[in-house]
């Protein structure tokens, strides 16, 4: 199955998840015969040769922060080094300007700013996207603080989506000094302003930057509920194609129709409301906004409907949990919800609120509709998980072990990141 004599003498698919990424693992994969492989086998080449990967790109960026130092000394003038140094790698490494500097500024933030970062990268724990996820979303904190920020999250980096990993740490460095993050939302605030680009198709993008979360939030789930209402009456279009229409029509002044209003989720707990912590909230399908946002988001909705969960301040177990709307949705389904914030498969993060309740044994085969046996799944992963094989079982905590087709297993919480 391998050409290497230690892999011969052991099994490979056990060696492959224990091994270190370098030299020793590169030249055990360089033997692999991918038609003798089982498709779980394979898997575990993928994620090898991905830590593999990881690792000697964290070795290229030592490259790039050692040829800075050759160049010859900048002084204090940082971009000096950025310049000086793209310059020599840019035609070694056939990259634009832009790319060159881009690539020297992110070795130079790994070797000087945060050394956890890089090795993680080395020991292939991420790959250079969460990488990057975690230099830029602490680019704005002080040196010390980003170290510390990061020092906190790097653990929990290897199990995390890119996406999910930029929540977390977005609400670490709202908890790490709520008042200096209120400052930076107001200040980027003040930048909010709409870019038309024209794109090589003859199409146009239309951008809306720096604006405030719950807004952005709320418009979004309006445009998806018009398009969903649109398909339910029989409309082709995509939904996709649907928002941007909607969109579109309503920016020029043409949408026809009834008023659909576009609510949020918000999740934060009472003392902050109370003005009492500055504790960061949650906006379903954005993630976290400093308390100023959550405790304005809760001024504006006296009229919408109030989801409600209260939990154990030691343990975060949920206690009880209910709804203000005059018509409400089931008790069942408002405790699935409150247990689970975000769709349950692997890596998503779609709020609860917008997914399906999934029989984890169907209707069909005698599944029942008590708690134990239902859990959100959004309309893509609920397509996935009876389409093509994936299955889940729910542990005794609430998390759910899925199996996937090529018998591989992840275990989600469903909760927020």
């Amino acid at each position: 199955m391998f050409a290497t004599d230690t892999l011969a003498a052991a099994n490979p698919f056990e060696l492959l998840e224990a091994m270190e990424p370098g030299p020793e693992l590169a030249l055990a994969l360089d033997g692999v015969d991918r038609d003798a492989l089982s498709g779980d086998e394979l898997v575990s080449v993928l994620v090898a040769h991905r830590r593999l990967a990881s690792h000697y790109m964290g070795e290229s960026y030592r490259d790039i922060a050692a040829i800075g130092a050759a160049v010859g000394d900048s002084g204090d003038m940082y971009h000096h080094r950025i310049e000086y140094t793209a310059a020599e790698i840019g035609p070694a490494l056939r990259l634009t300007r832009r790319s060159a500097e881009a690539e020297t500024h992110l070795a130079l933030e790994f070797v000087q700013r945060l050394p956890q970062v890089l090795e993680a990268l080395l020991a292939g724990e991420v790959d250079v996207r969460r990488a990057q996820v975690l230099v830029r979303g602490t680019d704005h904190l002080p040196v010390a603080a980003a170290r510390e920020v990061v020092e906190g999250i790097i653990d929990e980096a290897s199990g995390l989506t890119s996406g999910q990993l930029a929540a977390r740490l977005r609400r670490r460095c709202i908890e790490y000094d709520p008042h200096a993050a209120e400052k930076r939302y107001r200040r980027s605030l003040e930048y909010r302003r709409v870019c038309a680009t024209p794109t090589p198709e003859g199409t146009a993008h239309l951008h809306g930057l720096d604006l405030p979360p719950e807004r952005v939030t709320a418009i979004t789930r309006f445009l998806d509920k018009a398009a969903r209402d649109l398909r339910r009456l029989g409309d082709k279009r995509t939904m996709d194609q649907l928002r941007a229409d909607i969109y579109l029509d309503i920016l020029q002044g043409t949408l026809t129709g009834g008023v659909i209003n576009g609510g949020v989720q918000l999740n934060v707990d009472l003392t902050t409301l109370a003005e009492l912590d500055e504790h960061p909230g949650e906006l379903a399908g954005y993630g976290p906004v400093v308390a100023d946002v959550a405790r304005r988001v809760a001024d504006e909705q006296h009229r919408s409907q109030w989801s409600f969960i209260v939990t154990d301040p030691e343990t975060g177990d949920i206690m009880y949990s209910g709804t203000t709307r005059r018509r409400p949705t089931t008790t069942q389904q408002r405790r699935i919800q409150a247990r689970y914030p975000t769709c349950v498969f692997p890596g998503c993060r779609m709020p609860s609120v917008d997914c399906d309740l999934d029989h984890r044994t169907p209707h069909a085969d005698g599944g029942c509709s008590h708690d134990h046996n239902l859990a959100p799944l959004c309309r893509h992963h609920h397509r996935i998980r009876h389409h093509t094989g994936w299955n889940y079982q729910r542990l005794p905590n609430g998390d759910h072990t899925w199996t996937t087709p090529l018998s591989r297993t992840y275990t989600t919480t469903g909760q927020s990141p």
